[in-house]
């Protein structure tokens, strides 16, 4: 004997909350209710009609005797064929009338309609119809519909005879019990079939979903390179795995752009570590004079201060990068802003032998804008175009609205970028001259700050150059500029 395996309510509350087990369960419910309405009113509109058809066939019966008995009273002939011939040549669905006179003597009776029917009983149920039916039963436990009516005798009428009739409906009432057996043969066979069906529409509608989540079980922080294969998916779970990959593409590109930062990071700051380490190694092997020790000291603290300095650029994109950063934004005059730049700027860069210029702003131009961001920003970019722009060269602030965006650009006259490198000078720590770069201080930071502030702004950062005629970074901010 077999038994049967009986669920635990944990595994029974976890198949309830499949997605197969809910759609299973509306796809039957759905056709059980579709097969049940369709089914019923298959049955209320056949026994409508055969009711209809009964009403017509003893209304016109009705009709044809009440029009003899008023126009041709004397034809006793075609009266006893309607009555007593006509119902006797039918082999099916039989009918039976009589014919009282105004006093309630029979004057004509079907054959074999006291047999079937209580007369009795008949004249009591129709006593008081008036051309309408009514159901009973016969004597044989046959069901019946029957009807009266009043028949004018003669014209002008010299008498008022009763016509009673009843019709045999065993056969309507046959074939609608068989019709109940198939209603709950069909109901059975659904009840069975529909969850079947359900269950099998259901999983293969689901199969995506599942290949779906079997990529994403797959995918590890060291495995980003796995992608779904939308090809025959619906549209929307077509357009689901896209997103998906899309999501994919991007934390694959965050994941190695986080690695390259990292990398970096311990390289930068290993560097200046590892040289505050080995001068104090140094000094400490033997004993120093005063002079040497203050030039460990002078070496260590110009180490410290890049240290520090890589530190606080990094805190800042850390701060720039998160979603709680909010931008301060406040009217700015913007000429007054490259004004604040190159002033601050002038010192160093007569002391290269550059010349910083601003170029005018008329009208004068407002925007709102978060002005200790932009300052760093400008800063940043004017640093830089010092740096690469050789003793003669010239540095050009300038500013312009363009619709509804502001239009900031920095250009210089200097050594210009190779344009292999034009696509990272954004990306932390790359330095189109490493050499170069770490004998001026720089962290390879400044333009990746820049894009930051650009991003929290709404804005874009772009950057043209060639080499030997100079490079030119533009800021785009879509915000309302004024004039």
């Amino acid at each position: 004997m077999f038994l049967k395996p009986r669920l635990s309510a944990p595994a029974k509350r976890r198949l309830r909350r499949t997605l197969a087990f809910r759609l299973t369960a509306a796809y039957s419910v759905a056709g059980l209710l579709l097969a049940v309405l369709a089914t019923a009113s298959l049955y209320v509109m056949l026994r409508a009609e055969l009711d209809r058809s009964t009403e017509l066939f003893l209304a016109d019966k009705l009709h044809v005797l009440r029009t003899m008995l008023q126009e041709r009273p004397d034809d006793e002939d075609g009266l006893r064929e309607e009555i007593e011939l006509e119902s006797a040549a039918r082999r099916y669905q039989q009918f039976y009338i009589r014919l009282l006179d105004e006093h309630g003597v029979p004057i004509l009776t079907t054959p074999g309609m006291a047999d079937q029917l209580n007369v009795t009983q008949l004249a009591g149920l129709t006593r008081n119809l008036s051309d309408r039916s009514i159901t009973m039963m016969g004597n044989h436990g046959r069901p019946f519909r029957v009807a009266s009516a009043a028949a004018p005798v003669g014209t002008p009428p010299g008498a008022i005879d009763t016509i009673q009739i009843a019709i045999d409906t065993s056969q309507e009432e046959a074939l609608l019990a068989r019709y109940r057996v198939w209603f709950w043969a069909i109901l059975l066979v659904t009840s069975v079939l529909f969850p079947l069906v359900g269950y099998r529409i259901a999983r293969q509608g689901i199969r995506p979903v599942e290949e779906i989540a079997a990529t994403a079980r797959r995918i590890t922080s060291t495995n980003l390179r796995e992608r779904i294969q939308a090809e025959g998916y619906p549209s929307e779970l077509a357009s689901l795995a896209g997103t998906f990959n899309e999501m994919l593409e991007r934390l694959e590109e965050s994941f190695e752009r986080i690695s390259r930062f990292s990398a970096d990071i311990a390289h930068d700051l290993r560097t200046p570590v590892n040289n505050i380490r080995g001068e104090a190694e140094v000094a400490l092997a033997r004993p120093r004079t005063v002079d040497e020790y203050r030039d460990v000291l002078e070496s260590s603290l110009e180490e410290a201060v890049r240290l520090s300095n890589l530190i606080g650029e990094l805190l800042f994109l850390a701060r720039a990068e998160s979603p709680l950063k909010q931008v301060q934004r406040q009217k700015v005059d913007i000429g007054e802003l490259l004004s604040t730049v190159r002033e601050y700027y002038d010192a160093t860069a007569l002391g290269g032998g550059i010349t910083l210029i601003t170029a005018p702003n008329a009208p004068p131009i407002t925007a709102e804008l978060d002005r200790s961001l932009m300052l760093r920003a400008m800063s940043n970019l004017v640093s830089n175009a010092i740096v690469h722009t050789p003793p003669g060269g010239t540095v050009t602030l300038a500013a312009a609205a363009d619709g509804e965006a502001l239009r900031i650009e920095v250009a210089d006259t200097g050594t210009g970028i190779p344009v292999e490198a034009l696509p990272r000078v954004f990306d932390r720590f790359f330095r189109v001259d490493p050499s170069r770069s770490k004998a001026s201080g720089g962290t390879g930071l400044g333009l990746a700050i820049v894009q930051s502030i650009m991003t929290l702004h709404g804005g874009t950062a772009e950057i043209a150059s060639e080499l030997g005629r100079g490079t030119t970074v533009t800021l785009r901010v879509h915000t309302a500029a004024k004039r």
